[in-house]
């Protein structure tokens, strides 16, 4: 059964990955990602990953599709022709030439089977998500806090951009002469 559903969630997201990316409307590229989040939170329910699981479906699939919506209403798009997609063999060349050098990563990778260093008495003791937020707020609190600040330059620099200029301190042409 844990293949036949590794099979169902592996493959939708390969299609909505797809699609995410073939789409001309900006709305159905939307809702082809929010179908590729979905079914990789599905992934993480496989591999017993609660917490990636939740965080999955929390963050991708809800604060930053809202913002990829926001960015599209703030945008106002207009139905016109989009030059990306006249492209396709090219773009499949480019695609087989990565997927290719991706292939050839994974098998030279070192690190193919290695073992964490939990043992799974210790997982069971404390629980998956428990032993994430300890590691998370003792060993890595400087980088979870730096991201933090990352992420909220990044606010003030959308609400800055996203911001209309005013008609205060503009003049034409007819009044500098």
């Amino acid at each position: 059964m844990m293949w036949l559903l590794f099979g169902y969630f592996s493959a939708v997201s390969i299609v909505a990955g797809v699609m995410t990316v073939a789409f001309r409307n900006p709305v159905h590229c939307g809702m082809a990602l929010l179908t590729l989040l979905l079914h990789v939170a599905g992934l993480f329910v496989l591999l017993n990953a609660e917490f990636l699981f939740a965080v999955q479906i929390i963050v991708y699939a809800g604060a930053i599709l809202v913002l990829y919506l926001f960015v599209l209403m703030l945008l106002n798009l207009k139905t016109e022709e989009q030059h990306l997609h006249r492209k396709y063999k090219l773009s499949l060349i480019a695609a087989g030439v990565i997927l290719g050098e991706l292939l050839i990563l994974l098998i030279q990778s070192p690190y193919g089977g290695v073992k964490g260093t939990a043992s799974p008495q210790v997982i069971l003791e404390t629980g998956p998500s428990q032993a994430i937020g300890i590691t998370m707020f003792s060993d890595y609190l400087l980088l979870f806090e730096i991201v933090g600040v990352f992420l909220l330059g990044a606010v003030i620099g959308a609400i800055v951009l996203a911001k209309t200029p005013s008609e205060v301190g503009v003049k034409t042409e007819t009044e500098n002469s």
